[in-house]
Protein backbone atom coordinates (compact mmCIF):
# COMPACT_ATOMS: atom_id res chain seq x y z
CA UNK A 1 0.00 0.00 0.00
CA UNK A 2 1.53 3.34 -1.02
CA UNK A 3 1.48 6.54 0.97
CA UNK A 4 -1.28 8.10 -1.13
CA UNK A 5 -3.60 5.18 -0.44
CA UNK A 6 -2.89 5.39 3.26
CA UNK A 7 -3.50 9.13 3.29
CA UNK A 8 -6.77 8.67 1.42
CA UNK A 9 -7.93 6.03 3.90
CA UNK A 10 -7.07 8.28 6.82
CA UNK A 11 -8.89 11.19 5.20
CA UNK A 12 -11.98 9.06 4.58
CA UNK A 13 -12.00 7.93 8.18
CA UNK A 14 -11.46 11.39 9.62
CA UNK A 15 -14.09 13.00 7.39
CA UNK A 16 -16.65 10.38 8.43
CA UNK A 17 -16.29 11.39 12.08
CA UNK A 18 -18.67 14.32 11.66
CA UNK A 19 -21.15 12.46 9.49
CA UNK A 20 -24.34 10.93 10.79
CA UNK A 21 -25.09 7.25 11.23
CA UNK A 22 -28.42 5.51 10.99
CA UNK A 23 -30.21 4.72 14.24
CA UNK A 24 -29.91 1.12 15.46
CA UNK A 25 -32.92 -1.08 16.04
CA UNK A 26 -34.99 -0.63 19.17
CA UNK A 27 -33.94 -4.14 20.19
CA UNK A 28 -30.26 -3.17 20.24
CA UNK A 29 -31.06 -0.02 22.22
CA UNK A 30 -33.06 -2.05 24.75
CA UNK A 31 -30.34 -4.71 24.94
CA UNK A 32 -27.63 -2.14 25.67
CA UNK A 33 -29.85 -0.63 28.37
CA UNK A 34 -30.17 -4.04 30.03
CA UNK A 35 -26.41 -4.62 29.83
CA UNK A 36 -25.79 -1.21 31.41
CA UNK A 37 -28.31 -1.97 34.14
CA UNK A 38 -26.51 -5.25 34.84
CA UNK A 39 -23.25 -3.29 35.12
CA UNK A 40 -24.75 -0.92 37.70
CA UNK A 41 -27.09 -3.00 39.88
CA UNK A 42 -25.18 -6.01 41.34
CA UNK A 43 -22.87 -4.86 44.13
CA UNK A 44 -19.97 -7.07 43.09
CA UNK A 45 -20.03 -5.83 39.50
CA UNK A 46 -20.59 -2.23 40.60
CA UNK A 47 -17.37 -2.30 42.65
CA UNK A 48 -15.51 -2.67 39.34
CA UNK A 49 -17.63 -0.63 36.94
CA UNK A 50 -17.90 2.26 39.40
CA UNK A 51 -14.34 3.16 38.38
CA UNK A 52 -15.75 4.54 35.13
CA UNK A 53 -18.20 6.74 37.05
CA UNK A 54 -15.31 7.98 39.19
CA UNK A 55 -13.44 9.00 36.03
CA UNK A 56 -16.45 11.06 34.95
CA UNK A 57 -16.92 12.44 38.49
CA UNK A 58 -13.35 13.68 38.84
CA UNK A 59 -13.28 14.80 35.23
CA UNK A 60 -16.31 16.96 35.96
CA UNK A 61 -14.54 18.60 38.88
CA UNK A 62 -11.46 19.20 36.73
CA UNK A 63 -13.28 20.59 33.69
CA UNK A 64 -15.42 23.02 35.68
CA UNK A 65 -12.39 24.12 37.70
CA UNK A 66 -10.61 25.08 34.49
CA UNK A 67 -13.68 26.74 32.98
CA UNK A 68 -14.16 28.81 36.12
CA UNK A 69 -10.60 30.09 36.01
CA UNK A 70 -9.03 27.90 38.66
CA UNK A 71 -5.62 26.25 38.28
CA UNK A 72 -5.78 22.47 38.10
CA UNK A 73 -2.97 20.75 40.03
CA UNK A 74 -3.89 17.13 39.39
CA UNK A 75 -6.30 14.22 39.59
CA UNK A 76 -5.93 10.96 41.49
CA UNK A 77 -8.09 7.86 40.99
CA UNK A 78 -7.93 5.05 43.55
CA UNK A 79 -8.67 1.33 43.41
CA UNK A 80 -11.47 1.69 45.98
CA UNK A 81 -13.28 3.85 43.34
CA UNK A 82 -12.64 7.06 45.26
CA UNK A 83 -10.87 10.00 43.68
CA UNK A 84 -9.44 13.43 44.34
CA UNK A 85 -9.15 16.51 42.16
CA UNK A 86 -6.97 19.34 43.43
CA UNK A 87 -7.25 22.87 42.06
CA UNK A 88 -5.96 26.25 43.20
CA UNK A 89 -7.77 29.57 43.30
CA UNK A 90 -10.12 31.48 45.53
CA UNK A 91 -11.28 29.22 48.38
CA UNK A 92 -14.78 30.69 48.11
CA UNK A 93 -16.95 32.15 45.37
CA UNK A 94 -18.96 30.88 42.46
CA UNK A 95 -16.02 29.13 40.81
CA UNK A 96 -15.38 26.99 43.87
CA UNK A 97 -19.10 26.27 44.28
CA UNK A 98 -19.47 25.16 40.66
CA UNK A 99 -16.34 23.02 40.90
CA UNK A 100 -17.59 21.25 44.02
CA UNK A 101 -21.06 20.72 42.55
CA UNK A 102 -19.76 19.26 39.29
CA UNK A 103 -18.64 15.86 40.54
CA UNK A 104 -21.86 14.03 41.35
CA UNK A 105 -23.70 15.61 38.43
CA UNK A 106 -20.99 15.08 35.77
CA UNK A 107 -21.65 11.41 34.83
CA UNK A 108 -25.37 12.03 34.30
CA UNK A 109 -24.85 15.27 32.40
CA UNK A 110 -22.24 13.59 30.19
CA UNK A 111 -24.75 10.80 29.60
CA UNK A 112 -27.40 13.37 28.71
CA UNK A 113 -25.05 15.04 26.22
CA UNK A 114 -24.20 11.63 24.79
CA UNK A 115 -27.89 10.77 24.42
CA UNK A 116 -28.42 14.01 22.51
CA UNK A 117 -25.55 13.15 20.15
CA UNK A 118 -26.86 9.63 19.57
CA UNK A 119 -30.38 10.92 18.95
CA UNK A 120 -28.85 13.13 16.24
CA UNK A 121 -27.00 10.15 14.74
CA UNK A 122 -23.49 11.27 15.76
CA UNK A 123 -22.14 7.97 17.00
CA UNK A 124 -18.57 8.55 15.78
CA UNK A 125 -18.44 12.08 17.17
CA UNK A 126 -19.37 10.70 20.57
CA UNK A 127 -16.69 7.99 20.46
CA UNK A 128 -13.86 10.27 19.34
CA UNK A 129 -15.00 13.07 21.62
CA UNK A 130 -14.88 10.74 24.62
CA UNK A 131 -11.41 9.54 23.60
CA UNK A 132 -10.22 13.16 23.34
CA UNK A 133 -11.58 14.04 26.78
CA UNK A 134 -9.88 11.01 28.31
CA UNK A 135 -6.58 11.93 26.62
CA UNK A 136 -6.81 15.44 28.03
CA UNK A 137 -7.61 14.04 31.48
CA UNK A 138 -4.63 11.67 31.32
CA UNK A 139 -2.25 14.64 31.29
CA UNK A 140 -3.47 15.66 34.76
CA UNK A 141 -3.49 12.19 36.38
CA UNK A 142 -0.99 11.98 39.23
CA UNK A 143 -0.98 8.29 40.22
CA UNK A 144 -0.32 4.99 38.44
CA UNK A 145 -3.71 3.39 39.06
CA UNK A 146 -5.48 6.48 37.75
CA UNK A 147 -3.31 6.55 34.64
CA UNK A 148 -3.99 2.86 34.00
CA UNK A 149 -7.77 3.19 34.26
CA UNK A 150 -7.88 6.25 31.99
CA UNK A 151 -5.60 4.61 29.40
CA UNK A 152 -7.74 1.45 29.36
CA UNK A 153 -10.93 3.47 28.98
CA UNK A 154 -9.46 5.65 26.24
CA UNK A 155 -8.05 2.65 24.38
CA UNK A 156 -11.50 1.02 24.35
CA UNK A 157 -13.01 4.08 22.66
CA UNK A 158 -10.19 4.35 20.12
CA UNK A 159 -10.24 0.65 19.21
CA UNK A 160 -14.01 0.56 18.76
CA UNK A 161 -13.91 3.78 16.72
CA UNK A 162 -11.08 2.58 14.50
CA UNK A 163 -11.75 -1.13 14.12
CA UNK A 164 -15.45 -1.63 14.85
CA UNK A 165 -18.13 -1.64 12.19
CA UNK A 166 -21.20 0.59 12.42
CA UNK A 167 -23.15 -1.98 14.44
CA UNK A 168 -20.36 -2.48 16.97
CA UNK A 169 -19.81 1.26 17.30
CA UNK A 170 -23.51 1.89 17.86
CA UNK A 171 -23.82 -0.88 20.46
CA UNK A 172 -20.76 0.35 22.33
CA UNK A 173 -21.86 4.01 22.23
CA UNK A 174 -25.39 3.26 23.40
CA UNK A 175 -24.08 0.99 26.14
CA UNK A 176 -21.71 3.68 27.42
CA UNK A 177 -24.40 6.36 27.45
CA UNK A 178 -26.92 4.12 29.19
CA UNK A 179 -24.23 3.26 31.73
CA UNK A 180 -23.51 6.93 32.45
CA UNK A 181 -27.20 7.71 32.82
CA UNK A 182 -27.94 4.74 35.06
CA UNK A 183 -24.63 4.75 36.89
CA UNK A 184 -24.89 8.45 37.64
CA UNK A 185 -28.03 7.84 39.71
CA UNK A 186 -26.46 5.45 42.22
CA UNK A 187 -23.63 7.53 43.84
CA UNK A 188 -25.96 10.19 45.35
CA UNK A 189 -27.97 7.40 46.99
CA UNK A 190 -24.73 5.87 48.28
CA UNK A 191 -23.69 9.25 49.67
CA UNK A 192 -27.09 9.64 51.31
CA UNK A 193 -26.66 6.27 53.00
CA UNK A 194 -23.16 7.13 54.24
CA UNK A 195 -24.33 10.45 55.66
CA UNK A 196 -27.25 8.72 57.40
CA UNK A 197 -24.74 6.44 59.12
CA UNK A 198 -22.62 9.43 60.16
CA UNK A 199 -19.94 9.04 57.48
CA UNK A 200 -18.72 11.12 54.53
CA UNK A 201 -18.38 14.26 56.65
CA UNK A 202 -16.20 15.90 54.00
CA UNK A 203 -18.30 14.93 50.97
CA UNK A 204 -19.00 17.30 48.09
CA UNK A 205 -22.40 18.09 49.60
CA UNK A 206 -20.82 19.00 52.95
CA UNK A 207 -18.18 21.15 51.26
CA UNK A 208 -20.94 22.95 49.37
CA UNK A 209 -22.81 23.48 52.63
CA UNK A 210 -19.76 25.16 54.14
CA UNK A 211 -19.24 27.29 51.03
CA UNK A 212 -22.84 28.47 50.70
CA UNK A 213 -24.48 28.03 54.12
CA UNK A 214 -27.10 25.94 52.34
CA UNK A 215 -27.66 22.60 54.15
CA UNK A 216 -25.89 19.58 52.70
CA UNK A 217 -29.22 17.77 52.37
CA UNK A 218 -30.35 20.43 49.89
CA UNK A 219 -27.27 19.88 47.75
CA UNK A 220 -27.80 16.14 47.97
CA UNK A 221 -31.37 16.71 46.79
CA UNK A 222 -30.00 18.70 43.85
CA UNK A 223 -27.73 15.78 42.92
CA UNK A 224 -30.77 13.49 42.94
CA UNK A 225 -32.81 15.87 40.78
CA UNK A 226 -30.05 16.29 38.17
CA UNK A 227 -29.25 12.58 37.91
CA UNK A 228 -32.87 11.39 37.78
CA UNK A 229 -33.94 14.09 35.31
CA UNK A 230 -30.93 13.29 33.12
CA UNK A 231 -31.87 9.61 33.14
CA UNK A 232 -35.45 10.45 32.19
CA UNK A 233 -34.57 12.91 29.46
CA UNK A 234 -31.63 10.95 28.12
CA UNK A 235 -33.59 7.71 28.12
CA UNK A 236 -36.34 9.35 26.09
CA UNK A 237 -33.79 10.57 23.55
CA UNK A 238 -32.17 7.15 23.29
CA UNK A 239 -35.52 5.44 22.81
CA UNK A 240 -36.61 7.99 20.22
CA UNK A 241 -39.45 9.36 22.32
Amino acid sequence: MDNSTTATDLWDRSSSVFGTQSHPSVWLIAATALVALAAVTPHGVWRITRNAITIAHEGGHALVALLSGRTLDGIRLHSDTSGLTVSRGRPTGIGMVLTAAAGYTAPSLLGLAGAWLLAAGHVTVLLWGAAALLAAMLVMIRNAYGALTVVVAGAAFVLVSWLGGPGVQAAFAYGVVWFLLLGGVRPPFELQGKRRRGGAADSDADQLARLTNVPAVVWLGLFHVVTLCSLTGGGRWLLGL
